[in-house]
């Protein structure tokens, strides 16, 4: 059993320790070097009063099991309606639904929030994740080819995209994180 609550600073240690074998053992992240403590608390900081920040926890309320997020896709006040995901959990936590329950609080956030598309870039092949993302209603949106280094490798990049509100529809301005909370889905 497991709960889902916003993130705060003080998570951000065990968000670094949740986030760094992703780093240092495959091509999940982008990243070469896991961010420190000090580091993922400035991005949760940096972004947490517009964009959300989710944790599911133990039924201690302490003990963080994973975590979702997003953030601005791309720089410019055109891209304000886009947001980039993404969730990650505990290795040992693999099959648990954790970060189903996650991505599906995140959109549910997301979409009360007023932004209208949401994306994720993954390393390919990636078959978990990709199912986990396409059966929630992300669709294959594109791809770069071998624009990633890693490992010694070149990596493909696929991106999926879903879209948080009707297309051709004008919308809301977004909402900051910080006025809607946590949305259960």
């Amino acid at each position: 059993m497991f709960e889902i609550r916003a993130a705060t600073p003080d998570d951000a240690a065990a968000i670094a320790n949740i986030y760094a074998p992703f780093v240092a053992t495959n091509a999940v992240s982008f990243e070469t070097e896991a961010p420190s403590t000090r580091e993922m608390k400035t991005r949760i900081t940096n972004t947490i009063g517009h964009y959300p920040w989710l944790v599911a926890t133990a039924e201690d309320g302490k003990t963080i099991l994973g975590y979702s997020y997003a953030k601005q896709f791309k720089p410019g006040d055109a891209y304000r309606f886009a947001v980039e995901t993404a969730v990650y959990g505990a290795g040992e936590l693999a099959g648990k639904g954790i970060k189903r329950q996650l991505l599906g609080m995140l959109i549910a956030t997301l979409t009360e929030q007023n932004f209208t598309q949401a994306i994720v870039t993954l390393t390919t092949p990636n078959d978990q994740l990709i199912q986990l993302y396409e059966s929630m209603g992300f669709r294959r949106a594109g791809a770069y080819r071998e624009i990633a280094r890693k490992g010694g490798q070149w990596l493909d990049v696929g991106l999926w995209q879903r879209e948080l509100a009707d297309a051709g529809a004008t919308p809301d301005e977004p909402r900051p994180f910080s006025s809607v909370g946590v949305v259960r889905g």
